[in-house]
């Protein structure tokens, strides 16, 4: 009696071992399938949000009315900001391309920025001028400075707020340097290159002073090149002085007297004054919720390289 209770009690133990290995082999398997899912799921989003973005880029308007057409251009001007060349170059392209538009109008508010962005729209501004005959003018609001007066001095005329701060010709590279920190707290740096000038602009390295004269050299040689799209696009209207491109900053109404704008107006005065349009079209190619998903996603996928990068930015500002 007792052999086969102690019978029963066994296989009772192995059935429910064995119930329990199954359940948990059900449930991993389950699980598997689950993150599967998703993953498949997050991805077919992806390729869907993708789609969208590139489809409204590609969609062609309808003929359009005679019409005022603006472009916002707002912020720091940078390859990953909204005030890039790539978005505000769409922008403007779709603006001068429609039929119905009689003038463009570059509705700017930025302190600046990168001077190859800024570089790349005052190009493209030109070259949209003659391709289509029309004109553009920049309506200043709060701020023009800089790399953003870099693209405004494009335009056939600039109108400002007398409030506003326009200006800013010059060029700047910061950073920092710990050397002196470093000695007090005794922090001994360990660099190894492979070039002589490899390292000439980390911050833990005393300055030297032939490669400051270099780097001195390159931030001239830039200036240069925005002072010359300066007086190409104002021309005689330039009141030149000693002060004009040293990096100083003027009020808008300071501005018109230099010769730096045309005069006091807005965005409704252009369009209705100066184009003699005033219905008004907005052209700006603002971010949607896919754009900047897009943009976070690829923002994650080289986050790894950025963080391992260390250099001084160049900017107009």
């Amino acid at each position: 009696m007792s052999h086969q209770t102690s019978g029963s009690e066994g296989r009772w133990e192995r059935e429910t071992l064995e119930k329990l290995v199954f359940e948990t082999l059900r449930e991993q398997r389950s699980q598997r399938r689950w993150r599967m899912f998703l993953r498949l799921l997050w991805l077919a989003v992806l390729a869907a949000l993708i789609w969208l973005v590139y489809r409204s880029g590609q969609l062609t308007p309808a003929p359009s009315t005679p019409h005022t057409a603006v472009v916002e251009m707002r912020g720091v001007i940078a390859s990953d900001s909204e005030a890039n060349a790539e978005q505000v170059i769409g922008s403007l392209r779709a603006a001068f391309e429609d039929s119905g538009s009689r003038g463009v109008v570059l509705l700017i508010d930025s302190p600046g920025g990168s001077p190859v962005q800024a570089g790349i729209i005052n190009d493209e501004i030109h070259r949209l001028k003659a391709l289509h005959g029309k004109p553009i003018y920049a309506v200043v609001g709060d701020t023009c400075a800089s790399a953003a007066y870099y693209v405004a001095s494009a335009a056939d005329a600039i109108y400002v707020n007398k409030a506003s701060i326009v200006g800013s010709i010059g060029v700047l590279m910061d950073g920092f340097g710990f050397t002196g920190l470093m000695d007090k707290l005794g922090i001994e740096r360990r660099l190894m290159t492979a070039g002589e000038n490899k390292a000439f602009l980390d911050p833990f390295s005393p300055q030297d002073a032939e490669q400051r004269a270099y780097i001195q050299g390159m931030l001239d040689e830039i200036h240069r090149q925005f002072i010359e799209v300066v007086r190409k696009g104002r021309g005689d209207r330039l009141k030149e002085d000693d002060g004009i491109f040293s990096g100083l900053i003027w009020s808008g109404q300071q501005a018109v007297g230099l010769g730096l704008a045309d005069g006091l107006g807005t965005l409704d005065s252009v369009a209705r004054e100066v184009i003699q349009q005033e219905d008004i079209v907005d052209y700006t190619q603002r971010e949607n919720f896919g754009m900047r998903l897009v943009r976070r996603l690829g923002a994650g996928i080289g986050e790894g390289m950025a963080n391992a990068a260390v250099g001084a930015g160049l900017q107009l500002r």
